[in-house]
């Protein structure tokens, strides 16, 4: 009897599987890393359009992927209580054009451990500066993801630590229209997941993308020529991440907003001008239109009080 070829036994009861494919989303795609239950990267498009809607992070929960195995998904207990945040790598607000769109970035497979005050401020920062692109190019796309590099310790020895990234990174490539001839503009960057304050500029943060290839085992735009065909970024735009003053305008525009009580929404008011930051005619406008809102609320509810 003919023994079966080598690879036919070999694959007899098929070979691991890491689950490492690519999976699609509405306005994301990503690889997930099943041991770390991170993404491995992140890509998504963004365009003036879908940075406009009617989208609500409100109405948003943070929840495990149902496309996930559950024994390698997430869970929302593996972040509540240790100390880290859960990091979007394509943004919520990214997607404003598309309820759903937005409300999948929210799956844990879209998260990673990070520092809060990284998240809040520089990442942010970074995000805002990716949609502001939008503005001056007409397709935008970005791949996101952790990265965890060798650090040195006190004794000088090397170590690894896994479960949370040591750093982050964003490659950006944007394309001013669909019919130029100029080329493509390529950026990428990493990014410590510390606390970074606002006397740093993107730039400081911009590698060699053969660099970021190298220490993350991905190739990034692998249809992109990118010796040939790209400019960097920093060259042909501002790379101008939004000042203090603005940040800060529009940290506690966003406040305002969200704020249930007057007693909440005049404590957002005074930490501003703790900050020695005077309101612009755009926030004092908001912040009489949600002053109004609050009273008469408080006033229905009274009367409710009394009538029942």
């Amino acid at each position: 009897s003919s023994e079966p070829p080598e690879e036919a036994v070999l694959e007899e009861f098929g070979f691991p599987r890491a689950g490492t494919e690519t999976r699609c989303y509405t306005n994301h795609a990503l690889s997930y890393d099943q041991a770390k239950r991170v993404p491995r990267w992140v890509l998504e498009h963004i365009s003036k359009q879908k940075t406009l809607g009617d989208a609500d992070r409100r109405h948003c929960k943070f929840r495990p992927d149902p496309n996930i195995p559950l024994m390698f998904s997430a869970v929302n207990e593996d972040y509540i209580g240790s100390g880290w945040s859960r990091g979007h790598m394509a943004p919520a607000g990214d997607n404003k054009f598309s309820t759903r769109a937005m409300a999948e970035t929210f799956y844990l497979s879209n998260i990673v451990p990070q520092n809060y005050e990284n998240n809040a401020g520089f990442w942010n920062r970074m995000e805002m500066y990716c949609r502001e692109l939008t503005e001056r190019f007409e397709d935008v796309w970005v791949v996101s993801g952790p990265l965890t590099l060798p650090e040195t310790g006190g004794d000088g020895k090397k170590r690894v630590t896994y479960q949370v990234p040591s750093h982050l990174y964003k490659v950006i490539l944007a394309r001013r229209s669909r019919t130029t001839s100029e080329p493509l503009v390529l950026g990428a960057f990493v990014v410590p997941n510390d606390p970074i304050g606002f006397s740093h500029q993107l730039a400081e943060f911009q590698v060699n993308i053969e660099d970021l290839e190298k220490m993350s085992g991905l190739v990034f735009f692998p249809q992109v020529d990118k010796i040939k065909d790209v400019k960097n970024i920093c060259d042909v735009d501002t790379c101008k991440l939004m000042g203090f003053k603005e940040f800060t305008l529009y940290i506690t525009a966003r406040k305002v907003q969200s704020a249930r009580t007057l007693r909440r929404l005049e404590k957002v008011m005074a930490e501003l001008r703790e900050a020695g930051i005077e309101p612009d005619e755009y926030l004092l406008k908001l912040h009489k239109k949600k002053e109004e809102e609050l009273m008469q609320e408080k006033q229905t509810e009274a009367r409710e009080g009394k009538a029942g």
